[in-house]
């Protein structure tokens, strides 16, 4: 008789589902006993269910399908919750099945007893808790359905008594992925049409939504003679075979990308959740595309807002658009953008001697050495800055992070889901080294899972990005030093090769060396603390807080450091 632990693998694995993230525990061990008698499912080993979460998100992000977590009762599930935010707010579809307690203890403040279905509520778009084996698979079916049509987190919550019981159905159903096409209505895509030919500057800002659309946005900006401006979700979609983009906006962008959206009349977005208001311009009518209507108006004040989806939606609205207006707007903005990229590239240049190295150029050098489809991850902090400005995408590489989330710690993590998805292909990690050491048990999941991720460390022994904004609020830093180990050394004694660089003039060879090994590697370098990473947009308050922190610093004693952030970053400044 097949129990229902048993079903559930036959139903995952129907489903195309090739590997499970997680930890082994009590309660979970008739799920873990079916997927060892089945043998077909790969068991992925963390060594904290938080990495099982996000490397669930990043394999489903890569894969577009569903990917599994799964966590023991109580402590162990819990420890899901910040990964499952994660892809929540990324928009994949992840199944975590999260066990619970004996039935019968439920309710009794047992031992590592939780209320599960209530923890993950506010993180995925269904969550149920199984008590008796009649329910299933129906809700395992549910749940899938959930997470694959609505692209977000489903939880199952299952006590081990329920997942042993022999099954009430052994039911296997496929969950076949609906392709729906979107289109506003003839008179929302007259009216779109009305205010865009009104304008005589127009600039797209597009996003995530905007994937599998890039020719048509692009044939879209030329009838427009709209510059687009990426969000960084979005980088990846658009950047490529694009002679209208102009770059980033927003605290990661830069000026171009800025300028663009601020000269502007009229602003389409297109599949974004631009999360930052002050970034909108007051005086443009805005138009929103979006699937999902209730995401319309979110951010900023609208003329008009748009469901469809995106690559449906600028088809549609193409041909009703007026052709032969002035190119100007346009013309000034790729200006602009060349301007700016060039003073970028002059940024990511070697030091001489032994001064830290500057994380430009350990960026630039990453970028140029890598493979055409490297799938590159990104810790949230100052390496996604160097990402976002640095990473040249060409239409096959791939770029993950907790974008929308905001995490620390994730790079590794999602790296470990990434080469899950395809062990052949090239993985890089751009790791903080404040995000490094807070999950730095993980790297022995590479080494157990033989994954060969290539992780890269931005060592410049500090928690950098919130000293960044520190000083902009005018704060003297404090709590932000780390007193790191050589990660080199930690690496090798994990089984991992490792690489330490503190010259410029030793790291080309050094990335080579990285890019080339066979297996799990990582690059430690000692990269410069006082770089400052500036927003394209200095506002007043941000200047009187630089102005004030660094009053604050004198009179604290600590002179020093603003010569070490003068000398560093003089450059920029002058």
């Amino acid at each position: 008789m097949t129990n229902v632990a048993e079903n559930i693998v036959e139903v995952l694995k129907a489903n195309g589902v090739e590997r499970v993230y997680g930890i082994p525990g009590d309660s979970l061990n008739g799920f873990t006993d079916a997927l060892r008698k089945d043998g077909s499912v790969e068991w992925v080993h963390v060594r904290h269910e938080e990495s099982a979460a996000f490397a669930a998100a990043a394999d489903a992000a890569l894969t577009g399908e569903l990917a599994v977590a799964a966590g023991s009762c109580g402590p162990g599930n819990l420890h899901l919750i910040n990964g499952l935010y994660d892809a929540q707010r990324s928009r994949v579809p992840v199944l975590a099945i999260a066990a619970h307690i004996p039935t019968s203890e439920i309710g009794t403040n047992y031992f590592q007893e939780t209320h599960p279905q209530e923890l993950f509520r506010e993180c995925s778009v269904y969550v149920e808790y199984v008590a008796d084996p009649s329910q299933m698979p129906r809700i395992l079916e549910i749940a899938m359905r959930a997470a694959i049509e609505q692209r977000g987190v489903a939880v199952i919550v299952i006590p081990g008594d329920v997942a042993l019981a022999d099954a009430a159905s052994e039911r296997v159903t496929v969950i076949e992925r609906t392709h729906p096409v979107v289109v506003p209505s003839e008179e929302e895509l007259t009216r779109a049409a009305r205010i865009l030919d009104g304008a005589k500057k127009v600039t797209i800002l597009a996003g995530a939504g905007t994937q599998g659309a890039h020719d048509e946005v692009v044939a879209l900006a030329d009838r427009l003679a709209a510059p687009i401006v990426h969000a960084l979700r979005g980088k990846e979609f658009l950047e490529y075979d694009n002679p209208f983009d102009v770059g980033l906006t927003g605290l990661l962008g830069f000026a171009s990308g800025y300028r663009a959206m601020d000269a502007a009349d009229a602003v389409l977005m297109l599949g974004t959740d631009f999360p930052y208001p002050q970034f909108y311009p007051d005086h443009a009518k805005t138009i929103q595309v979006d699937i999902r209507g209730s995401q319309l108006g979110r951010r900023h004040p609208l003329d008009l807002g748009l469901v469809g989806d995106v690559k449906a939606t600028a088809a549609a609205l193409l041909p009703r658009l007026a052709d032969g207006r002035s190119r100007s707007h346009l013309e000034d903005a790729r200006d602009h953008y060349t301007k700016t990229r060039r003073k970028l590239d002059e940024l990511a240049v070697p030091r001489r001697g032994s001064h830290p190295i500057h994380p430009q150029y350990l960026a630039r050098l990453i970028d140029e050495a890598a493979a055409d489809d490297t799938v590159f991850t990104a810790d949230v902090g100052s390496p996604v800055v160097w990402a976002s400005r640095y990473l040249t995408m060409n239409g096959r590489r791939r770029l993950v992070g907790s974008f929308s989330h905001g995490s620390m710690a994730n790079a590794l993590m999602h790296g470990i889901g990434a080469q899950a998805a395809d062990r052949d292909r090239q993985v890089v990690a751009l790791a903080g080294d404040g995000g490094l050491a807070m999950m730095l048990g993980e790297l022995i999941t590479l080494t157990q899972n033989k994954l060969p991720v290539k992780t890269v460390v931005f060592n410049n022994s500090s928690l950098n990005f919130v000293e960044l904004e520190m000083k902009a609020a005018g704060f003297v830093t404090y709590g932000t030093d780390l007193a790191n180990p050589d990660f080199a050394a930690v690496a090798a004694a994990l089984g991992i090769k490792g690489i330490r660089v503190e010259r410029s003039d030793q790291l080309p060879d050094a990335v080579a060396e990285l890019l080339a090994h066979d297996g799990p590697a990582l690059l430690d370098v000692v990269t410069e603390r006082q770089e400052l990473s500036l927003p394209p947009s200095i506002t007043a308050d941000q200047v009187g807080g630089f102005a004030l922190y660094a009053i604050r610093t004198v009179l604290s004693g600590r002179g020093d450091e603003l010569l070490d952030l003068a000398r560093a970053n003089w450059r920029q400044l002058f």
